[in-house]
């Protein structure tokens, strides 16, 4: 099926909730993520425009409600992309919380539904249930969830879930219920995303193999007369020459040895996640080609689960790469970078005038109080844009 190009794009930021650092793989430039840290970084986010964050799910995370409550007093206006898990969490009090977030945050809250692809991770939690079940509680749940959130009393009986006379009573800001990101790449993935979510969410590939999958899951919501927009997870490493973005990319996994990807590989090959096997295909384990097409690096994934590819080089090629994507129909990019603080500036202050941005964005060297910025010449001169020769 063919895709509408995205005319204009939403980008979020990452809150590392699973630690930080300058390096992957080593405790070497760790970073300590506490919740002065990751105010730093929403705050940051919040100022310089990005439409909102994610913050990642797992027993290797803080909690994501905890987080995301403990942020939303402390910034304006960004948005808070949180997860529910459907097996862990049953969807009345999914609604509840879903609709308190809401109201409490004035309309800021986005949802991420994460099915989960670890088995040794869901058993841990009390969920005993193969991939496919997994997605049947999705559907019921999320099929429960959005009834309940229309404000109606809910009766239901499925497979794995039932319903009597389930009600909230005070509904969310958004109507009819704050948007549904989620992300499978599996068939019964795509027929739960075409069927009940918003957003489907890809993990970044060479756009050819993104295109295709989101082409079957366009056609597949076509079937049931439904539009999806679509989402892409990447990390990112832009620098204002190619060659410091590339030596950055080579420093991010200079500490990475061959035990220590043997060992990730390892656990990440007990997963039954089709992304994450779609993630360890582009490079297998190898450094022996990690671009794996321009400006489109996968060293990220040898030691990191979920997302592993990050687009890398300077402002122009990244935004061209980002533009590529959103002519194949991609109108939400998820981004992060190592560290997360001093990334988050670099893309916003490098790539954001590069890019049509449908939420505001900071305009940098505009400010009509001290422009342009930069620190002062000799506690006199303000600086200009010449270069040094």
């Amino acid at each position: 099926m063919s895709l509408q190009p995205a005319a204009d794009t939403n980008i979020l930021w990452f809150l590392p909730t699973h630690g930080d650092g300058r390096h992957l793989g080593t405790s070497i430039g760790g970073r300590a993520v506490d919740h002065a840290y990751l105010m730093e970084i929403a705050q940051a986010a919040d100022r310089l425009g990005y439409y909102g964050v994610l913050i990642p799910t797992g027993r290797s995370c803080e909690d994501s409600w905890v987080v995301a409550s403990s942020l939303v007093p402390l910034t304006k206006q960004l948005r808070y992309l949180v997860a529910f898990r459907p097996g862990l969490l049953n969807p009345s009090l999914a609604a509840r919380m879903a609709a308190t977030f809401d109201r409490i945050s004035n309309g800021r809250l986005l949802i991420n539904i994460v099915t989960g692809g670890d088995p040794s991770e869901n058993t841990g939690d009390g969920i005993f249930l193969s991939h496919g079940e997994r997605y049947e509680i999705t559907r019921e749940f999320l099929t429960v969830w959005k009834e309940l959130m229309a404000g109606e009393p809910v009766n239901f009986t499925g497979k794995h879930l039932r319903i009597e006379d389930g009600q909230i009573l005070f509904p969310a800001v958004q109507q009819p219920h704050p948007p549904l990101f989620f992300g499978g790449s599996s068939d019964s993935g795509i027929d739960v995303a075409a069927e009940l979510v918003d957003t489907y969410l890809t993990w970044g590939e060479p756009s050819a193999l993104v295109a295709e999958k989101l082409g079957r899951a366009a056609a597949a919501a076509a079937r049931r007369g439904r539009k999806l927009n679509f989402g892409i997870r990447l990390h990112v490493i832009v620098r204002e020459t190619a060659a410091e973005a590339w030596a950055a990319a080579d420093d991010l996994i200079r500490y990475v040895d061959d035990a220590t990807i043997a060992q990730a590989q390892k656990r990440f090959s007990s997963m039954d996640s089709v992304g994450q096997r779609r993630m360890a295909a582009l490079h297998n384990g190898s450094r022996d080609r990690l671009e794996i097409s321009p400006n489109l690096w996968a060293g990220v994934g040898l030691v990191r689960g979920g997302a592993g590819t990050a687009l890398v080089g300077d402002p122009g090629q990244v935004a061209a790469r980002m533009k590529e994507y959103m002519n194949i129909g991609i109108d939400h990019f998820i981004l992060s970078g190592y560290p997360h603080l001093e990334e988050a500036y670099r893309f916003a202050e490098l790539v954001f005038p590069l890019l049509p941005v449908r939420h505001a964005v900071q305009k940098f060297g505009t400010a009509k109080n001290s422009g342009p910025f930069g620190e002062t010449i000799g506690n006199f001169f303000r600086p200009g844009a010449r270069a040094a020769g």
